[in-house]
């Protein structure tokens, strides 16, 4: 009896359709190109947190991105768009060579399989200058008064600086060669305001100018009597008598004069204690027979100023160069010194002339000097 042949066909077609399910497999396997992994997607650009200041702290955020979890983030920092070295943490400080510059951070993420994306932040603005701390401003020490000396107390600030630098101020103009931290109160100075400027410095910072409070210049002492005068002329005058009436005004009230001693003389339209007159050098003489036409007189309540003198000095403050400006000075301060109670004084040593001198007519081993000098600022009416 023979085989049967079905078993064998059946076995036949299992082995067939094996090997085709095989071959498809191994298709799928190499044929089918491989599926590449997608990088993290940036939703939200990192921002930068922090002023744009020297030795200012900046830090990152790295921004939104997708997936929104399972990244790692790195940093790097840029100048003007070009990479800091070594700049690679989230946080970064601010260095002088930063200074005038935009700073930006490139944040790179990095999900598990190891594919990485980037993202930019926005420039920051040019980075600045830092500020001082001010701690104390520079306050001054000492009297406000003529002849003394104010003292400029330094400031305080953080950080120190480098640079100090002083400058007073009179009215809020600076005094020319007044850079040091004393000034002693000048002629200019008194009825005025006077400031201490310092201007500080140091690398990366911006530069501060302090001011103190002010002080105003005051006369040497305080009025201790006042006077009063009024002007008038005698004999025909030439001279420019608004001129006159100011510029001895303006003797009286200086801090050099009759005004150190403590006298205020105010300049009234009629009456007053006495009469300051401008006379014609002929008329001088009719005040009393001890004046002469050739020199300035006081009688009783008259100061009489001889208007040659006024216009044209002496011979001899004019040979010794001396201003005519000067020699008013001096012959109003002498005959009213009179008025005052003064009378004449010589050469006491080699140095300025005593106002109370006749410097017009001569001054021995004395010096021209239009102003009282200090023994002599006392009045005795």
């Amino acid at each position: 009896m023979g085989l049967s042949r079905r078993p064998w066909s059946r076995l036949s077609t299992r082995v067939a359709r094996g090997s085709a399910i095989v071959l498809a497999l191994l298709l799928v396997l190499f044929v089918t190109p491989a599926q590449a992994a997608e990088p993290p997607v940036n939703v939200a650009v990192p921002t930068i947190a922090g002023e744009p200041a020297y030795r200012e702290r900046l830090t990152a955020t790295p921004g939104s991105w997708t997936p929104p979890t399972g990244l790692t983030f790195t940093y790097q920092w840029a100048r003007d768009g070009v990479a800091i070295a070594g700049a690679t943490a989230a946080a970064y400080r601010i260095d002088l060579a930063d200074l005038g510059h935009t700073l930006s951070v490139t944040v790179t993420a990095t999900d598990a399989t190891g594919t990485p994306a980037t993202a930019v932040s926005a420039p920051t603005g040019p980075v600045a200058r830092a500020s001082f701390e001010v701690v104390s401003k520079p306050e001054l020490s000492g009297v406000s008064r003529f002849t003394r000396l104010l003292t400029g107390e330094k400031p305080r600030l953080r950080p120190r600086p480098t640079s100090v630098r002083y400058r007073w101020l009179r009215d809020d103009a600076p005094l020319p060669g007044a850079r040091g931290r004393t000034h002693r109160v000048g002629v200019d100075d008194v009825d005025h305001r006077l400031r201490l400027q310092v201007t500080v410095r140091r690398e990366g910072y911006a530069t501060e100018r302090l001011l103190s409070s002010p002080r105003t210049g005051r006369h040497l002492v305080p009025v201790r009597r006042t006077v009063t005068y009024h002007v008038e002329t005698r004999g025909p005058i030439v001279a420019d008598l608004a001129e006159f009436r100011r510029q001895a005004q303006e003797t009286y009230d200086d801090p050099r004069g009759w005004r150190a001693a403590g006298v205020e003389l105010r300049q009234v339209p009629r009456g007053g204690d006495f009469t300051l007159v401008l006379a014609s050098a002929g008329s001088v003489p009719g005040f009393s027979s001890i004046c002469s036409s050739t020199w300035s007189c006081r009688v009783g309540r008259f100061v009489v100023i001889n208007q040659d003198r006024w216009r044209g000095a002496s011979p001899a403050w004019n040979a010794a160069g001396r201003a005519l400006r000067d020699y008013r000075h001096m012959v109003v301060n002498h005959e009213t010194g009179h008025w005052l109670g003064h009378g004449h004084l010589g050469c006491p040593r080699p140095g300025p002339a005593p106002v109370m001198m006749q410097q017009s007519k001569g001054r021995g081993a004395c010096s021209f000097n239009p102003w009282p000098l200090a023994f002599e600022r006392w009045y005795r009416r």
